[in-house]
C-alpha cells in the first residue's frame, strides 16, 4: 500500500510520486503519514519533509505553509520547499553571510524589510543544516554554526 504525496512551492511541483511513509514537521511536532492516515490539516514549521518509497528516502526543505492529509493523498502547500539536492552550497552561506551582515549593521526601521531579513537567514540556515545533516559529499561547518 502507498499513499499520494505531492509538494508544491510557490512557482513549482517539488515532487509528486507514490510513497510508503511521508514525515512532515507539523507545528505540534514531527509526524508520520501512513496510507489510510485519518484526515488532518496542519500547519508546518521550518524543517524537512521525508518521504521513503521501497527503502529509499528523499529529504525537501520546508520553509512553513500547509498540508492536507486525506486517507489517499497527502498535499502540501509550502511557502518554500526544494529537494536537498538542488541546494547550492555556496550560493546558501553567501545568502546567510549578506543577511548576518545587514543584521550586525542594526534593525532595519521597517518592520517588513526585518522581518525578511529574518526569514532570508532562517532559510539559508535550513538549506545548510539540511546539506550538512543529509547530503552526502557535503563540506563540514569548521565553525559548527549553522
Amino acid at each position: 500500500m502507498t499513499i499520494r504525496c505531492e509538494i508544491v512551492s510557490q512557482d513549482r511541483m517539488v515532487y509528486e510520486g507514490d510513497v510508503d511513509i511521508v514525515v512532515l514537521p507539523g507545528a505540534a511536532g514531527e509526524m508520520g503519514i501512513l496510507p489510510h492516515h485519518a484526515p488532518l490539516l496542519t500547519t508546518l514549521k521550518y524543517g524537512f519533509i521525508k518521504v521513503r518509497q521501497q527503502g529509499e528516502e528523499r529529504i525537501f526543505t520546508v520553509a512553513g505553509g500547509v498540508a492536507e492529509v486525506q486517507p489517499d493523498i497527502v498535499t502540501v502547500l509550502a511557502d518554500a520547499a526544494e529537494n536537498i539536492e538542488e541546494i547550492d552550497e555556496t550560493r546558501a552561506e553567501a545568502a546567510r553571510q549578506r543577511a548576518q551582515e545587514i543584521l550586525a549593521k542594526g534593525l532595519p526601521a521597517d518592520t517588513d524589510a526585518y522581518l525578511a531579513i529574518e526569514s532570508a537567514l532562517r532559510r539559508s540556515n535550513l538549506r545548510l543544516d539540511a546539506v550538512r545533516r543529509y547530503r552526502k559529499g557535503s563540506r563540514p561547518n569548521p565553525s559548527g554554526e549553522n
